[in-house]
């Protein structure tokens, strides 16, 4: 398999996931608000959101033309277009950030209204404007990617030595660009929203007269709007920079590897096919989302993750066997393997991934052993209800570590 082809697929798959965005935004968009009184308080959450993260942008604004200049100026050769592919990391996390943002903030006052006629439509609303986010993610990165790629390619060249020396090297600005905005988003946007949820419940609890979370108090309004500014567009960013770095960081392993130039390329090709497998096993998993009558929401989200997951794993060994081939190469510790141990090793991490949100819904379910222990210790006063969560807090940490100890173990021993 070529490496143009494997970028255009992740092209493909990129245009489907800003396709879907774009036609779920406009969708969300489409619905009308009957009560004034959500056009209204939507309207300051928007308001809001917009302004802080203006605001937010500036500021990073501020920081951005003193980074590119650094790296334009102290790296030397291919080195130079680093700044070129920072500054195209930078604006596409922040791009994903706002409008995912901007479509979360009008998808609330929909939620609430359908929430009236029932649970399903309200969240078949929500679900779809989270997937907004998600698929803006995914898109814009594996779009950045790869315009990035060519445009590397077009000027280093394409066979390996070329992509190991300056085409990869210089991707990496791309995932710099990005976690710089994931951490002013992140960090800024967190704080921010802690800082509005506190001062919201002391007024709450402290004004006469205005009962908690009552959209007369200003600092409920500015609560909600740190729910869409760090909760949504900062996890975007934070998204945004764990997917693309976590690609890039996969394909410079994979033309470091001991093998023949045209092995190399494919393994460096690889990451980016897996990325398109999974956002065609992501929309797809996107209509297994429904709600039956009598079943619980967390059901239905389930189903749409399970589903994607167990698509994308009937895909990835195919694809996997399309772009390796028959070929046998050498791992780091001297290892041989082929194509069926690096798609074992994806799905060791797909398993692993869903097992993950297994464990965490255990520990955070509303009618699970852990939580009813927590309940019960609240009965007898804040004391024990905080040494009890404290302690179910810290056990649920150890499966989710097993769980990724043995599968680095098992990724190792498949395509070690």
């Amino acid at each position: 398999m070529g490496l143009e082809l494997g970028i255009m697929a992740a092209v493909a798959a990129s245009v489907l996931a800003l396709g879907y965005s774009i036609a779920k935004a406009r969708h969300i968009g489409s619905i009308r608000v009957e009560s004034e009184i959500l056009v209204r308080i939507s309207g300051y959450i928007a308001d809001g959101a917009r302004a802080f993260l203006s605001r937010e942008y500036l500021v990073i604004a501020a920081f951005l033309p003193l980074v590119i200049l650094l790296l334009a100026l102290f790296n030397h050769g291919m080195l130079k277009f680093q700044a070129a592919a920072f500054a195209a990391g930078a604006l596409c996390s922040a791009l994903s950030g706002w409008f995912g943002m901007g479509v979360a903030t009008k998808a609330n006052a929909r939620t609430a209204q359908a929430a009236t006629r029932g649970i399903a439509p309200a969240l078949a609303i929500a679900f779809a404007g989270g997937s907004v986010m998600g698929m803006t993610v995914v898109g814009l990165a594996l779009l950045g990617i790869s315009l990035v790629l060519l445009g590397m390619m077009a000027i280093a060249g394409s066979n390996a030595e070329a992509l190991a020396v300056s085409v990869f090297p210089v991707l990496s600005g791309f995932s710099l660009g990005a976690s710089m905005i994931a951490l002013f988003a992140r960090v800024g946007g967190g704080i921010y929203t802690k800082a509005a949820d506190v001062g919201a419940d002391l007024v709450g609890k402290v004004e006469a007269g205005i009962p908690e979370d009552d959209h007369r108090n200003p600092a409920v309004i500015a609560d909600n709007v740190g729910d869409n500014v760090g909760d949504v567009a900062g996890m975007g960013a934070d998204l945004f920079e764990s997917y693309a770095g976590s690609l890039i960081g996969c394909a410079i392993l994979g033309i470091g590897v001991v093998a023949t130039a045209e092995m190399r390329i494919r393994l460096a090709l690889f990451p980016l096919v897996a990325a398109a497998i999974g956002v065609a096993a992501s929309l797809v998993g996107t209509l297994f989302v429904r709600m039956k009558p009598g079943s619980s929401p967390q059901r239905a989200l389930n189903s749409g993750s399970f589903g994607a997951a167990g698509l994308a794993v009937a895909l990835l060994v195919p694809g996997t066997r399309f772009v390796l081939g028959d070929a046998r190469f050498g791992g780091a510790a001297g290892s041989d393997f082929g194509w069926l141990g690096v798609a074992l090793a994806a799905v060791t991490g797909l398993v692993a991934g869903a097992l993950i949100g297994i464990i965490t819904e255990f520990f955070t379910g509303t009618d699970t052993a852990p939580v009813r222990r927590i309940v019960k210790a609240c009965t007898t006063g804040p004391a024990t209800a905080i040494i009890s969560g404290l302690g179910v807090g810290m056990l649920s940490t150890m499966p989710p570590v097993l769980i990724i100890g043995a599968a680095i173990a098992g990724s190792y021993a498949f395509a070690g």
